[in-house]
């Protein structure tokens, strides 16, 4: 019930709220995503379960009401495989939270996860997962507050992800 209630509101509120956001491109990693500011950029490095780091790259906007964030990583040939990598980035993305969806998720061609999760502070995250082309993007929209506005935020960012 309260994933029709929000798809109801994101339909509603959606359009009005993502009106003031501005669609961020990065050809050179091959994706578009919205933000409702400018994103922090930063070099960083990305712990997979094997405990190899390899080299990411960070966007995040942190506000009041929310937390807006994407991480891609680089990954060498001898990387573990898409699957381990993609279970390994959502057991660390939900830990301390209670999964209220997880499911199948699609950008174009390329295939991957996302799931509605509730932390154990009251808040609520939207995130997904994709590995595609040698690198995993991990992108989560966190409402510290559930309801109201701030997921409706958090769904809009995680959505508005797209491959080019």
């Amino acid at each position: 019930m309260r994933a029709i209630a929000f798809i109801f509101a994101l339909f509603l509120a959606g359009p009005a709220a993502a009106a003031d956001w501005k669609e961020y491109a990065y050809p050179d990693f091959a994706f578009t995503v919205h933000f409702p500011v400018d994103p922090k950029i930063e070099t960083t490095t990305y712990e997979a379960a094997d405990g190899h780091a390899f080299e990411a790259r960070t966007y995040l906007v942190t506000q009041d009401t929310g937390v807006f964030k994407l991480t891609i990583a680089e990954l060498p040939e001898s990387a573990p495989d898409e699957k381990t990598l993609i279970d390994y980035a959502i057991k660390t993305m939900t830990d301390g939270g209670v999964v209220k969806f997880d499911m199948s998720h699609r950008i174009r061609t390329s295939y991957g996860r996302q799931l509605g999760i509730a932390g154990a502070n009251g808040g609520y995250s939207y995130v997904a997962v994709f590995y595609r082309n040698k690198r995993l993007y991990q992108i989560e929209g966190k409402a510290l507050v559930g309801g109201g506005q701030a997921e409706i935020d958090a769904m809009i960012f995680q959505q508005s992800l797209d491959f080019t």
